[in-house]
């Protein structure tokens, strides 16, 4: 990129970045004292906002770059992603959408102590949610090192770590003044954004190969290096039993993990009713299936028109494979067009990691408040100082994630949110269905559903070849690798059912049978919902 290429492409930063200060400067103006303006925006936002925002929020810098990255390197077996983020939507929508909405007030471990002794299980859920939370920001924040390190033309370290760091300053700006609503509204330009880039992309990519998707896909092929075996399963996930098995383990920590995610669930509370909900989860349905279809499209024309040897070049994980993408159908290096388009995509995947960033630490920071802090101290915790711990939090929670990002830089995004979805399954789902569905669910079944996946979850991402025994690892000069799989969700998931289950039937509390067919009623009717 030339000089006069980069300075477009910073300046559409600059104006995104000043437009989403706006919005969080004017929104901190109004109400922002009360506990449900901060964590929920005061409720006030129509089915079809709130769908808009729950796009914004699901489509990260994981789908958009990561996703596309992979399919441009692996054909087939990137695909798994797109599909795993999609089909997701169905559990959200059939089994927890709109329960959650009528059980629960500002976070996930409202409805799952609803029935049992608080204290323990807020602790607990509130411990997974701020853990799944952290590790989702850190994909984001190595987003967002690729991209910038790629705008700057320096991909070495310092570039990658001055960019993470930015991030995580915004982010931290964005909750602690404005709150649900600002990024709420922020999530909403975001989706129009990026809803709108990627349908650009997706109609020149079929322009150039003339609406003919099978010549697309053929030359995809051809340029990859693998032939027919790009476009069957297998060449990421198919060399051995091995990769079999974490194919397996992707695709349920995909397929389950949305529904346990804290930042995904808080947003049904932003709505005034379960059917509200309901038909947020439909608008936003409509609106992530046509992006995932789109990145299929994004990655294979990635691999076709940039090819995989030079994605690789740019980033070995393929995140950078849209903008080079971008680049290319603009008019390539050097064109006026094509730093157009370059600078367009890079300011809304930009636009992405800072709205996707905010969404998940102000859902970490309300853990942190509403579970962890009102838990802790024993006396009464008044809602406003629990707005300002939330603020506070969300610092700490910044700080860790920056770290974090700083660490994972060179794993592929995608992949880094597919541990994350693993967490989540593995601690905060069981819990959530044993709290909603079996009457006999007690607070040690609930405590120990939670930490049975949530330390199993991450013992074994410790463990695998995610953080040693490989050139890909975060620590690839040393190796404790003793877990071969790199997503530990078939091992984790059953154990945080089976803990809870366990947990329950050897606890010696008896359960509520009055607590539940409260709960029961108020999850399928919404009477004496918040």
């Amino acid at each position: 990129m030339t000089g006069n290429h980069q300075t477009l492409a910073l300046l559409l930063f600059s104006v995104f970045v000043a437009i989403t200060l706006g919005i969080t400067t004017w929104v901190s103006r109004s109400r922002q004292g009360s506990a449900e303006e901060f964590y929920a925006g005061g409720r006030l936002f129509s089915p079809m906002e709130n769908g808009f925002a729950i796009a914004g929020d699901y489509m990260s810098a994981a789908s958009f770059l990561g996703i596309s990255g992979l399919i441009s390197l692996f054909g087939y077996d990137g695909l798994l992603y797109s599909v795993g983020f999609l089909v997701a939507w169905l559990v959200v929508l059939f089994l927890v959408a709109e329960l959650v909405r009528n059980c629960g007030r500002f976070t996930l471990a409202d409805v799952i102590a609803a029935r049992m002794n608080e204290r323990p299980v807020r602790i607990a859920s509130g411990t997974a949610s701020v853990t799944v939370s952290v590790l989702y920001l850190v994909a984001q924040m190595v987003g967002a090192g690729s991209l910038v390190a790629l705008l700057l033309g320096d991909t070495g370290e310092a570039a990658q770590a001055w960019a993470v760091i930015g991030v995580g300053a915004l982010m931290v700006i964005y909750v602690s003044l404005g709150g649900m609503r600002a990024t709420t509204w922020i999530q909403i330009v975001k989706a129009v954004l990026l809803l709108g880039g990627t349908i650009v992309l997706t109609v020149l990519v079929l322009v150039r190969f003339h609406g003919d998707f099978d010549r697309l896909l053929r030359t995809a092929a051809e340029r990859s290096g693998h032939g027919a075996a790009f476009l069957a399963p297998g060449l990421k996930y198919g060399g051995d039993w091995i990769a079999r098995f974490d194919f397996i383990s992707l695709g349920l920590a995909l397929v389950l993990g949305t529904a346990g995610l804290p930042h995904i669930l808080a947003r049904f509370y932003t709505v005034p009713t379960a059917r509200a909900a309901r038909r947020s989860v439909v608008w936003s349905v409509g609106l992530i299936g046509g992006f995932y279809l789109m990145t299929i499209v994004l990655g294979f024309g990635a691999a076709a028109i940039v090819g995989p040897d030079a994605v690789r070049g740019s980033n070995a994980s393929g995140n950078t494979a849209v903008p080079l993408l971008a680049l290319d159908l603009g008019g390539g290096a050097g064109s006026t067009g094509g730093a157009v388009l370059f600078a367009i995509v890079a300011a809304v995947a930009f636009a992405t990691i800072l709205a996707v960033v905010a969404g998940i630490t102000l859902a970490s920071s309300a853990s942190v408040a509403h579970d962890l802090y009102a838990s802790l101290r024993r006396r009464h915790t008044a809602p406003r100082s629990e707005v300002t711990v939330a603020r506070i939090a969300a610092i700490g929670i910044g700080v860790i994630a920056i770290g974090l990002g700083l660490l994972a830089r060179d794993l592929n995004v995608a992949f880094l949110v597919g541990l994350a979805f693993a967490v989540a399954a593995s601690a905060n789902l069981p819990a959530l269905l044993y709290s909603l569905f079996w009457r006999g669910f007690t607070t040690r079944g609930a405590v120990w559903a939670v930490y049975g996946g949530l330390v199993p979850a991450l013992v074994l991402v410790v463990l695998s070849p995610v953080v040693s025994g490989s050139p890909q690892s975060i620590f690839p000069d040393v190796d404790f690798q003793v877990f071969p799989l790199q997503n530990p969700g078939l091992v984790s998931i059953p154990l945080g059912f089976l803990a809870g289950w366990l947990g329950t039937v050897t606890s010696a509390e008896v359960a509520d049978e009055a607590k539940h067919a409260e709960t029961e009623v108020r999850s399928l009717t919404g009477a004496g919902a918040v």
